[in-house]
């Protein structure tokens, strides 16, 4: 499974950047796909996470209500659109996946996910 994620940039507060998660090699069509961050001196964190099985997405308070997680099945992509940027949302964002299913309660879960892709930064200035 390989991941590729792209789209990042720099914006200012308030503007909006959509990333792409393209996926190739032999990848479910049922396992999660989630998107996770790190800024500079701080530790990986979950963003958002969604199901491909049940189209369920769960997402990390600090990015709930801006954020949104979709997919497009033929493209074997999924996004991760980002409306009302902060400046805290500034980091390099990786999107991961696995080969099996997860309980929804493990999808924020970094461990739970073998394949991720090379990273895109994001910086948002205010």
């Amino acid at each position: 499974v390989q991941l590729q994620a792209f789209g990042g940039g720099s914006v200012r507060a308030g503007d909006s950047l959509r990333l792409s998660c393209a996926a190739s090699g032999r990848t479910s069509s049922s396992a999660p796909v989630g998107w996770f961050r790190q800024a500079p001196g701080k530790e990986r964190e979950f963003v958002a996470a969604l199901d491909k099985w049940t189209s369920g997405t769960v997402y990390a308070g600090s990015v709930k209500g801006r954020f949104t997680i979709s997919r497009d099945k033929a493209k074997n992509t999924v996004y991760l659109e980002m409306n009302s940027l902060k400046p805290e949302d500034t980091a390099i964002y990786y999107c991961a996946t696995r080969d099996g299913r997860l309980v929804t309660s493990a999808m924020s879960r970094a461990e739970q996910y073998p394949y991720w892709g090379q990273g895109t930064e994001v910086t948002v200035s205010s």
